[in-house]
């Protein structure tokens, strides 16, 4: 189901990216390369009406609808990530430290994490032991 809803707000966030970078990013950088129309931009391999058009313009505006794209969910799931990693760490397990290493382990755990000492024989399993 999250699958399902990525896909579609991703898809809709297509539109809004293509727009940013067909009204905004290609304008910028249009200013900077004095005017030059990426979309128009093309080059043709033979004459009359069976030449072949090679429009790389339109290969330079969806490379940069991609990195555009690609950088605004990064900094979204970035953010969503620094997120949910503050609402984990405020909801922080009780813990306690093995007296053997001094690591500092679950309430709950059975064996240390770190040096893999027992710590309460009577959890274990009888036929693990």
């Amino acid at each position: 189901m999250d699958l399902a809803v990525a896909v579609v707000i991703g898809a809709a966030f297509t539109a809004i990216i293509n727009s940013v970078v067909g009204d905004f990013v290609t304008p910028l950088i249009s200013l900077i390369t004095f005017n030059v129309d990426f979309s128009t931009l093309h080059f043709t391999i033979g004459e009359g009406k069976d030449a072949a058009s090679f429009r790389y313009g339109q290969l330079i505006q969806a490379t940069m609808n991609f990195f555009v794209t690609a950088i605004v969910i990064f900094f979204i799931i970035k953010g969503a990530n620094t997120l949910a990693k503050k609402q984990v760490l405020n909801k922080a397990l009780p813990t306690q430290t093995c007296p053997y290493c001094g690591s500092l382990i679950a309430e709950t755990a059975v064996r240390c994490s770190s040096c893999t000492t027992i710590l309460d024989l009577s959890k274990v399993p009888k036929d693990v032991r």
